[in-house]
């Protein structure tokens, strides 16, 4: 398969039928398409070509090529660690005829899930937090990322921070807040001042930055061709492990094996739990900055909680 358009070349100029031969061979044409879930934002199909492989496709406009741009760099750090199954970037491209951009993936037939998929789960994203960052991030400013990316719909800030604390203070919750000030009241705006002014006391530094997921709720981790997770749609940043266990528990959580199994390779500390719904306290923010008011009184409930009423 040919590398058309790898790691630091120009997006690919022409229809994703192109590419496609381009990756392919002229003779691995799109036999066939069918509509598949890719989240709010884009236009997502599975592409079955004439020689028996299935691609995944992602289509938007040309003024949200960024997404895609984003998506690749997120998903090649997260592939680069080798310690959970995370699909390949096939290409991505302009396509001004139709006035579209897209991103070509590698399709994830799924398989039933093995007998262990939770524990295995959990000691896989272990392994991926303990990974090296040093070729991700920079050594005197480890968290962050290279680049802004999105986080849903919304820019998500990735300064390179000198500390975790500075880090999700001026990167996470601070552009959130000033995001949401329209929804909140003058009470609720001093009590968001109040939690970034101290915001040490609340959240600790980790022993080693880890390479984040960034958005790892459950519609993003999927059962993969080889019966373990895999992990898509990334939001990714080095930060600190705790914001990507609490990200899995917003709406649900997955089940204790997984969690036990995650503490077997990578020790969660007791303070978790008091610090769990402060680092989604971020999540919440950007659901009411996309989503409106709804969300405002679980923003209160948490901003009461680490704030003071």
């Amino acid at each position: 398969m040919a590398d058309v358009n790898g790691r630091g070349k120009e997006p690919f100029e022409g229809s994703f039928e192109e590419l496609i031969a381009a990756l392919f061979g002229e003779r691995a044409g799109i036999v066939g398409r069918r509509s598949v879930h890719g989240g709010d934002i884009n236009e997502s199909y599975c592409l079955s070509l004439s020689d028996g492989t299935a691609v995944f496709l992602k289509c938007n406009t040309l003024a949200n090529y960024a997404f895609f741009e984003a998506e690749k760099q997120g998903l090649e750090a997260l592939r680069q660690t080798k310690a959970i199954g995370v699909p390949k970037v096939l290409g991505m491209g302009k396509d001004r005829e139709k006035r579209i951009s897209f991103l070509l993936l590698e399709y994830l037939e799924a398989s039933p899930r093995r007998k262990e998929y939770w524990e295995i789960f959990g000691r896989e994203l272990a392994a991926l937090h303990l990974a090296d960052t040093g070729n991700i991030a920079r050594r005197d400013k480890p968290f962050g990322f290279k680049e802004n990316n999105f986080i849903g719909a919304s820019v998500q800030v990735n300064t390179p921070k000198e500390s975790w604390t500075a880090f999700f203070r001026d990167c996470r919750l601070e552009p959130q807040m000033n995001m949401a000030e329209g929804y909140l009241d003058s009470g609720m705006r001093k009590q968001c001042r109040r939690l970034l002014d101290h915001l040490d006391s609340y959240i600790t530094e980790p022993e080693i930055p880890s390479l984040l997921h960034g958005d790892l709720w459950s519609g993003n981790a999927v059962c993969g061709p080889d019966g373990k997770a895999w992990i898509l749609d990334p939001a990714v940043y080095v930060g600190h492990f705790e914001a990507e266990l609490a990200m899995t528990e917003l709406f649900g959580g997955y089940p204790p094996s997984f969690y036990s199994a995650y503490h077997e390779i990578n020790r969660i500390d007791n303070g978790y739990q008091d610090r769990r719904d402060l680092y989604n306290l971020y999540h919440m923010l950007n659901h009411l900055n996309l989503f409106g008011s709804s969300y405002k009184a679980c923003v209160k409930r948490i901003l009461d909680r680490y704030a003071g009423k």
